[in-house]
């Protein structure tokens, strides 16, 4: 083993939990000014102060980069203090820990299979048109949204959601497989605590905000789509059935820190388990290479969608 890459190995394991948790509360603050701090004392001041809105909606994808690290128990060593600032980010961020781990990792395990790609159509089947509304609509706000809204439906009585999982939902579909653990007895319940305290939460800011209301429904807005618009960035026509890869783009060194950098997405997918500090020397160590530029992948997803038969098959069994 050359010597980078046994020091890489020696080290590749340590999670900066001190540095993440100020990360946390960084977040933690930033939210609270948003929804709370501006509209209880700022505006009333001066309606000049909604502007601070804009920089802030601006580092929604960081946030998801950090609380990203907790679905994969990266953000702190201690596996419960991970849980309880996984689970107070996520209703930060709008939706249950539970929904946004398990669909998280279920995408790791079902990467660029055809039941799992966003921008897939079977030619056979359908057509490029018929396929471009649900398509565009996932990628420029439905994605926030489903997460958004899904807990809502958890309030139900569990016999009925169990009911309709075993009528509609086929047993190997992604959405049976995620429905099958959401209805566990502990899972439901911590649904349905995350749930209340997330609509209590945005309830209270839209009721702070009164006759401004509108800002902070532009404010959910802007992260629906920044969260949905860069989430399948790195997958967008890549190869059909390799569940291991995704691309690394190109992006400047600040942007890329800021992000965690999650634009080396390729080598997160090849090696979930390494913290996001360590990515790069990841990248190194594996000669990684990118596959374009961040902005270029972004804007060409506005190609719309692309039939299975028109993109290239994964070399799966070769790289397990």
């Amino acid at each position: 083993m050359a010597q980078g890459q046994d020091t890489f190995a020696r080290h590749d394991g340590a999670i900066p939990c001190a540095l993440n948790c100020v990360l946390a509360l960084f977040y933690v603050v930033v939210n609270v000014y948003q929804f709370v701090i501006l509209p209880l004392w700022l505006l009333p001041l001066a309606s000049e102060w909604g502007w601070t809105l804009v920089p802030l909606a601006l580092v929604s994808n960081p946030f998801w980069s950090l609380l990203h690290e907790a679905i994969h128990d990266l953000l702190h060593s201690n596996r419960r203090v991970n849980a309880l600032i996984g689970r107070v980010l996520a209703v930060l961020f709008g939706s249950p820990f539970r929904i946004l781990r398990l669909s998280h990792l279920l995408h790791h395990k079902l990467n660029r299979l055809p039941v799992e790609g966003t921008e897939y159509y079977d030619r056979a089947k359908s057509s490029k048109a018929a396929a471009a509304p649900g398509y565009f609509f996932q990628i420029l706000l439905g994605l926030y949204l489903v997460e958004v809204v899904s807990p809502i439906v958890f309030f139900l009585p569990r016999a009925w959601l169990q009911r309709f999982k075993d009528r509609y939902l086929t047993g190997q579909s992604v959405s049976a497989i995620l429905m099958q653990n959401w209805l566990g007895a502990q899972a439901l319940r911590e649904i349905r605590v995350d749930g209340a305290l997330t609509l209590a939460w945005l309830s209270l800011s839209f009721r702070l905000y009164g006759e401004n209301w509108p800002m902070v429904l532009a404010l959910l807005l802007a992260r629906g789509f920044l969260i949905s618009f860069l989430d399948n960035v790195y997958h967008y026509a890549t190869p059909v059935g390799d569940v291991f890869y995704a691309k690394n783009l190109r992006l400047a060194a600040p942007l890329a820190k800021l992000l965690l950098n999650f634009n080396l997405h390729g080598i997160h997918h090849i090696n979930p388990a390494i913290s996001w500090i360590h990515l790069p020397k990841a990248f190194e160590v594996q000669s990684g290479k990118f596959q374009g530029g961040y902005f270029a992948a972004a804007l060409r997803q506005f190609n719309g969608p692309i039939a299975l038969q028109d993109l290239p098959q994964g070399g799966v069994a070769a790289r397990a």
